[in-house]
């Protein structure tokens, strides 16, 4: 409880009325206040309002209790009714500028200015009425009035304009009803035993509970659109819908309630001692003030007027936002959140999303300080909490170059981490765990959208404190770390990966180390732990370097040549990065590409030189090596010939023989001195690729005579003579083939070359025919549509106009275009007309 809501303020004593007379009613509409009292007279006063809304032009946060709101009341009429009855009710229609006064079970008609009756206007034998605030007519200028009979048990509708009172409908009721509250078309009734509901269109009555009448005085109000609240049994406040049901669980008044009244989101009750605000919201007590003798207590358009016998109070509301505020002061979270989120229908949309946001930041704020952290988290993301706001509470984590300030008023009232805690340790662990898990939710989110490197540093210093296993991972991620921060980490890292300090949580820290590396954007960084990386490992170190983008390595100082420069004292990263530049970037620079192959040649030489050099390396090598030198052009070949002499490298020898286009030698060395016929066979075929048929046949046939004409005669060769012809029959020339074969072979040897020589030399023929046939037949198409243009008459005339250039023809010379058009001779001619122009024909007709 224990929340001010309202102030009581004294807005009129006993100065405004007779000795002896005693306040029966009220009204309030705007400042004019209506008195009726027991002598059946009333009383308009003026009411004023001085200092009471100063506070709600405030700041949010600085709402400290303002001057006391007062009031000053000034007499403006009186009006003797002419019975010396007390006034029942009275009820203003500001809008016709009239008001209804029951007196003496009548109600009369006034004129709110003069109390002027209006003639004609009077409604008779009324015991209670009121004005239905939820009107069904459409007319602007009549109010609906609801009232009770006081001779037989009906309720009457009227409708009241300026000049008139005319009844509507008449509604019989199951006992006689003594009072009443109106909604459209539902009546909410307090019957002698019971409270109902009853439709007076349709007629229907649903029984909502009990009540006796008889004892104890009956309270209805209606509180929103189709919802009431009414007195029940056992001192409760029970809501009510039209339909008969109940949303809100009932308040707890005290058995002797006088009256009610509604101050959104608070009900209040006058008692004969208290007055108690609860809130519609969350139904409990909220505040008690004291006040005895009280009479009336109602609510006239937002305002609540309580009164005694001879004097008139008003509770003045004090602001939602103050009101809340001081519950947050409280820690009392979810008491200022069901009271913000009522705040709604209160407050401006704009003004009411900044306040409600604030709320919600600072109730995450208190719940972060009980250790209360999924609640925190989850209205710290509801709240769109700038990050930083909860960074900043831990010392350092920010990056040193974050400039960012707290909002102000500031959305607690804590320093750091450390006097919230008041150094507990365990906290202090517990609110950095919330704090890893949080960033580590919202790194990759719209909730760090701008904030990035403050979140991903923070992140950093707390994984990088507490040795978390997921440290490599945000450094090996795409991040936003400060260089500085990070490079700080990195230093102590390469102790690890050293073994000066020992870290287990990572067996392969060194690998994540270079992939930091390879990812960072920092290029002094990476040069500085360059050469630490290569010294431990420079095949994966190399990576550093490999893994970048070239679009990257061309724009910084990554570029290729540096690193090359920088790489010369570490031939294998040397040999993996120029490799990666040629066969993987494919980069045609002859400096890179000559530069592996002298890599690869060395390499493999200084294996050679070594008796205890692994031959799966080595041989690895030659065959890495051989395929630079066949698929590569851009390499000296010369330059390379010279350095393999002298070698036993003969299949490398080869291959650049070869790009000389010195075959004959090329072949000479497979055949008769590495004997290696597969090979020789699989040169001519790629070095024959992507040319046209006759160079591949010629090399075929130097490869044929080089098996043919041995310097020493040698079986071998004759077989793999027979075998290269029987095995690829469409590559020879039958014809000049037959001519170095001996004439000893006999055709039984020869015979799958021969069959696949004339199955080749057929299919020749027949392709060939059918391409002459096809010409033929296309030949045949043209010269018909030659002669269709002859047939057609050409007339040219000095108004005609070239199609192209749109002149005159000065001769008798045109061209005619298979469309139709004519131009110029020259217009036909030129290039950029005939490329413009689909399918001109080669021959123009001319005349």
């Amino acid at each position: 409880m224990s929340v001010q809501a309202f102030r009581l303020v004294c807005a009129s004593g006993k100065e405004h009325l007779p000795a002896g007379i005693q306040i029966e009613c009220l009204e309030c509409s705007g400042h004019d206040l209506y008195i009726g009292t027991s002598d059946g007279c009333i009383h308009h006063l003026l009411l004023v309002e001085e200092n009471g809304t100063e506070s709600a032009e405030l700041p949010l946060g600085q709402q400290l209790d303002y001057p006391n709101t007062s009031f000053t009341t000034t007499r403006q009429n009186q009006r003797q009714l002419g019975v010396k009855k007390p006034i029942c009710e009275l009820r203003a229609a500001s809008a016709l500028s009239r008001l209804l006064v029951l007196c003496d079970n009548t109600i009369s008609l006034l004129c709110s200015d003069s109390f002027e009756p209006v003639p004609g206007t009077k409604i008779r034998g009324v015991l209670s009425f009121t004005l239905n605030e939820n009107p069904v007519s459409d007319d602007p200028f009549s109010v609906e009035v609801c009232l009770i009979s006081s001779k037989r048990r009906t309720v009457q509708i009227f409708s009241v304009g300026q000049e008139r009172v005319q009844i509507v409908r008449e509604v019989a009721t199951p006992e006689q009803p003594c009072s009443l509250a109106a909604d459209g078309y539902y009546l909410c009734l307090a019957l002698s035993s019971r409270y109902v509901i009853l439709n007076y269109n349709t007629g229907h009555c649903q029984d909502l509970f009990p009540y006796p009448s008889e004892q104890k005085r009956p309270i209805i109000k209606r509180i929103s659109r189709q919802e009431f609240l009414l007195a029940g049994p056992g001192g409760l406040g029970m809501f009510a819908t039209v339909a008969g049901i109940s949303q809100r669980a009932p308040v707890h008044w005290s058995e002797n309630v006088i009256g009610a009244a509604v101050s959104f989101p608070y009900v209040l009750a006058l008692d004969e001692e208290f007055i108690t605000v609860h809130s519609i919201l969350d139904q409990q007590q909220k505040q008690s003030l004291p006040f005895k003798e009280g009479v009336i207590l109602q609510d006239f358009e937002g305002r609540v007027i309580v009164a005694t016998t001879n004097g008139i109070y008003v509770l003045v509301p004090l602001p939602l936002e103050k009101q809340i505020q001081d519950l947050l002061s409280n820690q009392r979270v979810e008491e200022a959140l069901v009271l913000a989120k009522g705040a709604r229908r209160n407050i401006p949309k704009e003004r009411f999303q900044v306040m409600y946001r604030r709320i919600l930041q600072q109730a995450g704020f208190i719940q972060f300080a009980q250790l209360q952290f999924l609640e925190a988290k989850e209205l710290f993301r509801t709240s769109h909490l700038d990050i930083r706001e909860l960074i900043s509470l831990y010392p350092l984590l920010l990056p040193s170059s974050s400039g960012f300030i707290r909002t102000h008023p500031p959305l607690h009232e804590y320093a750091d981490l450390n006097q919230l805690t008041r150094g507990d340790q365990e906290k202090v662990s517990k609110c950095k765990r919330f704090l890893m898990s949080y960033l580590s939710e919202i790194r990759s989110t719209e909730v760090a959208n701008g904030y990035q490197q403050d979140v991903d540093t923070a992140l950093l210093k707390l994984y990088a404190e507490a040795n978390h296993e997921s440290l490599l991972d945000l450094l090996v991620s795409d991040n936003a770390c400060e260089v500085g921060d990070s490079a700080a980490w990195l230093e102590k890292h390469k102790k690890i990966v050293n073994g000066d300090l020992e870290d287990n949580t990572r067996p392969d820290l060194f690998e994540y180390v270079v992939d930091f590396l390879t990812f960072s954007k920092d290029q002094q960084l990476v040069w500085q732990y360059v050469d630490w990386v290569l010294q431990k490992s420079e095949q994966i170190g190399v990576q550093i370097f490999t893994k970048r983008s070239l679009d990257e390595q061309l724009q910084n100082s990554f570029c290729p040549d540096k690193i090359v420069s920088h790489l010369c004292k570490y031939r294998q990263a040397l040999l993996l990065f120029l490799e990666h530049l040629v066969m993987e970037k494919m980069i045609q620079k002859e400096k890179y590409h000559t530069h592996l192959a002298v890599l690869y040649l060395e390499e493999i030489l200084r294996l050679k030189s070594m008796d205890s050099s692994d031959h799966t390396e080595l041989e690895d090598l030659r065959l890495r090596f051989q395929k630079l030198l066949r698929q590569s052009d851009l390499y000296r070949v010369l330059f390379l010939i010279d350095k393999i002499k002298g070698t036993d490298m003969h299949m490398e020898q080869a291959i650049l023989h070869g790009k000389l286009e010195e075959h004959d030698q090329a072949l000479d060395i497979l055949v008769h001195h590495l004997k290696d016929f597969a090979a020789a066979e699989s040169y001519c075929v790629w070095n024959s690729e992507g040319r046209e048929a006759f160079y591949r046949k010629r090399l075929f046939q130097l490869l044929l005579s080089s098996y043919l004409n041995p310097s020493t005669p040698d079986n071998t060769l004759i077989v793999a003579a027979v075998d290269l012809l029987n095995n690829h029959p469409k590559e020879f020339d039958a014809a000049s083939v037959l001519h170095l074969l001996p004439e000893e072979w006999s055709v039984q040897l020869l015979s799958p070359f021969l069959s696949g020589a004339m199955r080749e030399h057929v299919h020749a023929l027949r392709v060939s025919q059918m391409a002459v046939g096809l010409a033929k037949a296309e030949n045949i198409i043209y010269k018909k549509e030659k002669l269709n243009m002859k047939e057609k008459p050409v007339v040219l005339s000095e108004k005609k106009l070239c199609h192209v250039c749109r002149k005159p023809f000065g001769e008798p010379v045109f061209a005619r275009l298979p469309n139709g058009h004519i131009v110029h001779t020259y217009c036909a001619t030129n290039q950029h007309v005939n490329s413009s122009i689909d399918h001109v024909p080669s021959q123009s007709k001319r005349t």
